[in-house]
């Protein structure tokens, strides 16, 4: 794993943000057909560019939400 490759993965998790208000970590694998740990990854780099926010749902679930930050 190099920085140019998670920098790629920052760059399909970043589109389909745009594409979308809000996702979750199940629609953000959907879309980008990135693995899990490739989507955390991906997020980290996004995080430490400050260019997504995180939330919770507010049932039982608590899924993580993700959306980009304006």
């Amino acid at each position: 794993m190099t920085t140019d490759i998670i920098g790629f993965w920052a760059g399909e998790v970043w589109n389909a943000l745009n594409e979308a208000d809000v996702l979750g970590m199940k629609q953000l694998k959907k879309i980008t057909k990135l693995k899990e740990k490739e989507i955390y990854a991906a997020l980290g780099w996004l995080a430490r560019e400050n260019k997504v926010a995180f939330s919770e749902t507010d049932d039982e679930k608590k899924e993580i939400l993700v959306a980009l930050v304006d």
